[in-house]
């Protein structure tokens, strides 16, 4: 073994500072924790306002089964459609004589409503609108038109629910929510109630009284039909206006139409027939206040009110729109995620099963150079150094020891391995300890890994096989979790199967690869001075380095049959600081090398093509995928559970069948994705937090300091697996 000596300069002039950087400020540190909490507290009160406040809608025409009238008073069922029970003894109210009522169910709505109010305004006949909050809150303008033009306003609860399928407290809020809605929309709130699905009085039945009561006990007067012209069934117009007449011109009476719920232009021609043939009739048309003696059944709010109402209708407009937005994204989340899986399979397909072309030259077999960048890691470099003189290649193994204080450099040295060559440096970095060994290779091709990371015997070899190409500059091995027996292992284990065995094909096909990974490259000597060496300009040195050799002019090779074993975090604040590295690192290195986008050749090429799958597939699709994992609680707790959850299988199908080709094409067991379920509901929730938290420093300018993790030396080298095509 040769042992050089300490380089005298120490540190050149352009090689990064020392490792250990000092902490973030307290404030920015506060910013990054904050924002992500804010965001995830505001995404579940919209969801959760959205939730209380807006379900399935369901017109009067969806009619119930018939009930017993048993426990509704005779009275009441024998009297007019008008009940007020508010002083606990019924009473009933007919409209007099030769008097029409026109009532109109679940709006406002913005297109009918207008046309409905416009045609009452043309012939100065007032109308009543029992009115839905939800519809309010949509349609606040609607209201107020309403109000202005003297019309009567009624409650219809808040999502038109029937109310004697509710239970108590779905009741009070259904009640609580529609006048906060009549106070924020119109500043008014009504004592005028009609329950959804209720007719004419002789068809209540037990439970309706039972609402009805409670109803009556917070002060609501009840308002039933005398007629009902079905205008939902869209019978014609002529048929609408003749339901609407009465059938005793001695008699008065309140009729039931509708202002929203579908197409109600007949219910608006309809109208034009029905008050000008009354009116010649000698009828006359008034409101249900009217009908029961009052002045009105509407009450002006007062100051608090109003702007409890209008802080309401915010939220609930915020809420909605909010949801709206983020049922764009999940679709174009769901676009993404089937193309992402349509794309990788197939091109990675393609790439499995092409024919190699006529081989540029003979078999390389020249030696090679291997720089091991180290510092603390004296757990694992005795295994990562011995597996490299095993190579059945010939290789001279140079180990940088940067500036280590357990006895790394000790460890390599007592190997006493012929083909080792141990240099020690002061601490600069991993940039600056991989341009150390660079400078100091002794041939023309250059293998890199990190110092927790074991090649099998016969890696080197195949990495530096398509060198045999000159226009080659570097090659990409197959990195593999190399301590996968926990589970947190495990999903990193799938996480590199189908990131190797799909992405870096796919890359490989389109020849834009994005990142050699550290774990395991090789590189020609003057396709790394090309590049200028690596740089200590991003957190991602591989990543940077990679893009700087497609910006030289380098062709960049993955091979998939090269591999290596290498250790990963092993609990989930490693796992955090890991990626949460990579995850800026890489931004920082797209950003840095963005004009590829203009420029021409090889680096234009990737540029267009590498770039912009980066992006779209490695920092928007991830940060949009919670996405479906938001919206599937949010199906299950407010929307239909089994459609919800055939969803969310079918894009768990869609990553599991992924996952099976990239294992096979692997040459890897399919044992370990037994834990793919759990690693879609637990694991992406932690990288999507991590992305998150990456994006906001890049947002928040802070230089995020290198964070280095703790490793064990636990890696194994398992059989080999024989990567293959299907």
């Amino acid at each position: 073994m040769r042992r050089r000596p300490r380089p005298p300069d120490g540190r050149p002039p352009e090689e990064p500072g020392p490792r250990r950087t000092r902490a973030p400020l307290p404030h920015r540190h506060r910013f990054r924790v904050l924002v992500p909490l804010v965001l995830l507290a505001f995404v579940a009160s919209v969801l959760l306002v959205e939730g209380l406040t807006t379900r399935g809608f369901a017109g009067d025409q969806d009619r119930r089964a018939p009930h017993s009238a048993r426990g509704v008073p005779r009275e009441v069922t024998g009297g007019g459609p008008v009940v007020d029970v508010t002083d606990g003894v019924p009473r009933d109210y007919r409209a007099p004589a030769r008097t029409v009522v026109l009532t109109f169910d679940d709006g406002p709505d913005p297109t009918w409503t207008p046309r409905v109010r416009a045609v009452l305004d043309r012939h100065d006949v007032p109308g009543t609108f029992f009115v839905t909050g939800q519809q309010a809150v949509r349609h606040p303008g609607v209201l107020r038109q309403l109000i202005r033009s003297g019309h009567e306003i009624g409650v219809h609860t808040f999502s038109h629910r029937d109310l004697a399928t509710q239970s108590t407290g779905a009741v009070d809020r259904e009640l609580a929510l529609t006048q906060l809605a009549l106070a924020g929309a119109g500043g008014v709130t009504s004592s005028l109630m009609r329950m959804p699905y209720s007719s004419t009085t002789s068809a209540l039945h037990g439970p309706d009284w039972a609402v009805a009561k409670r109803l009556a006990g917070k002060g609501y007067v009840l308002a039933f039909i005398d007629q009902d012209t079905q205008d939902w069934r869209r019978p014609g117009a002529r048929a609408i206006a003749d339901a609407a007449v009465p059938g005793d011109p001695d008699r008065g009476t309140i009729v039931l139409l509708h202002d929203a719920g579908g197409d109600r232009s007949q219910t608006v021609e309809a109208l034009e027939i029905l008050v000008p043939r009354l009116k010649d009739q000698g009828y006359r048309f008034t409101t249900l206040a009217d009908v029961v003696g009052a002045r009105s059944l509407n009450r002006p709010v007062g100051t608090e009110e109003l702007w409890q109402g209008r802080v309401f209708v915010v939220a609930v407009t915020v809420s909605a729109a909010t949801v709206s937005v983020l049922g764009t994204l999940l679709l174009v989340v769901g676009v993404l995620v089937l193309g992402r899986a349509l794309l990788l399979i197939v091109l990675a397909r393609h790439h499995a099963r092409r024919r190699p072309g006529p081989r540029r030259g003979p078999p390389v077999t020249r030696p090679v150079s291997v720089v091991i960048p180290a510092y603390n890691e004296r757990m694992c470099i005795a295994k990562t150094v011995r597996s490299l003189a095993a190579s059945d290649h010939p290789v001279e193994i140079i180990v940088v020891d940067d500036g280590s204080d357990d006895g790394t450099a000790d460890i390599a040295e007592a190997l006493a391995l012929p083909s080792v060559t141990v240099v020690r440096t002061p601490n600069g970095g991993k940039p600056a300890a991989l341009n150390t060994g660079i400078r100091l290779a002794s041939h023309d091709l250059i293998v890199m890994l990190d110092a927790d990371t074991v090649f099998a015997p016969s890696t080197v070899r195949r990495l530096v096989q398509p060198f045999a190409d000159p226009a080659v500059g570097a090659t990409a091995g197959n990195a593999k979790v190399g301590n996968r027996r926990r589970l947190l292992g495990r999903w990193q284990h799938i996480e590199y199967v189908m990131g190797f065995a799909l992405e870096r094909r796919v890359y490989d096909l389109l020849r834009c690869m994005p990142t050699i990974p550290g774990a395991v490259g090789a590189f020609r000597a003057e396709a790394l001075r090309d590049a200028g060496l690596l740089s200590a300009d991003t957190l991602a040195e591989d990543t940077d380095l990679t893009m700087a050799l497609h910006r030289a002019g380098w062709e960049v090779r993955y091979v998939p049959d090269a591999l290596a074993w290498t250790e990963a975090p092993h609990t989930l604040r490693e796992l955090w600081r890991q990626r949460y590295r990579w995850s800026y690192g890489t931004m920082q290195a797209a950003w840095k090398h963005r004009h590829a986008l203009v420029e021409r050749g090889h680096a234009g090429h990737f540029g267009r093509i590498g770039l912009p799958l980066l992006a779209v597939f490695q920092i928007l699709t991830p940060l949009l995928a919670p996405l479906i994992d938001v919206l599937t609680v949010y199906g299950l707790v407010f929307g239909d559970p089994v459609r919800t959850m055939l969803a969310w299988t079918g894009v768990l199908a869609v990553q599991t069948l992924s996952a099976a080709y990239a294992f096979r094409l692997d040459g890897e067991p399919l044992r370990p994705l037994w834990a793919l379920p759990l690693q879609q509901v637990a694991y992406r929730q932690v990288m999507y937090l991590v992305l998150l938290q990456a994006c906001l420093t890049a947002v928040n300018g802070y230089r995020l300091p290198w964070q280095r993790l703790r490793h064990s030396g636990d890696v194994l080298l398992p059989p080999q697996p024989s990567p293959r095509g299907p």
